[in-house]
């Protein structure tokens, strides 16, 4: 049996395209013979709903770490667990790091003013117009990753998912995967 224990944390702001690559990304990943499972940031968030953690730093921080719990107890299931979320502080990519088997980082790079127009959530207008606050890049300070395993380049929006897709998982599967015995 193959070991596929292994963590994809894919990271960027909100509107940068985590959600939509890594649902691209998991079953690419099966087509590899690897068992795949998505966990999405906001829906892990939507099912725990802890009114306790909120979208401050502290709240935020303490729902990484809950998704990063997550990962690695499935993870060690022998799954690829792929994470979309946005991860904004060191600490928790210092944990991943430490903890995680298997553990590769994506960074999504996009320019602010293009999120701004993508805004497929409102949060940036509701920002703008003081309706919402907290909102990673704006008014919470985030910190990206230091030294991800793999940095793309999305501000253009003719970038195809499924070729963003496959580029993580030819990084990660050659990474991850090509010195353990198959």
């Amino acid at each position: 049996m193959t070991d596929s224990r292994a963590v994809i944390w894919i990271t960027g702001l909100s509107g940068s395209g985590k959600t939509t690559i890594a649902t691209a990304l998991v079953p690419r990943l099966r087509q590899s013979n690897l068992s795949a499972l998505l966990l999405d940031g906001d829906a892990v968030r939507n099912v725990v709903d802890d009114p306790a953690t909120g979208y401050d730093r502290s709240g935020r921080l303490a729902n990484a770490y809950r998704i990063a719990r997550l990962a690695r107890m499935i993870a060690e299931q022998n799954t690829v667990v792929v994470v979309a979320t946005m991860s904004l502080f060191h600490e928790i990519h210092d944990w991943n790091r430490r903890k995680l088997p298997g553990y590769f980082e994506v960074l999504l790079e996009v320019d602010l003013d293009i999120l701004k127009r993508r805004d497929p959530k409102g949060l940036y207008a509701a920002a703008e117009n003081q309706q919402a606050c907290n909102v990673g890049g704006l008014d919470l300070p985030v910190e990206m990753p230091a030294s991800p395993d793999l940095t793309i380049d999305n501000n253009d929006d003719l970038d195809d998912p499924c070729t963003l897709a496959e580029r993580i998982s030819d990084s990660a599967i050659s990474a991850l995967f090509s010195s353990r015995t198959r």
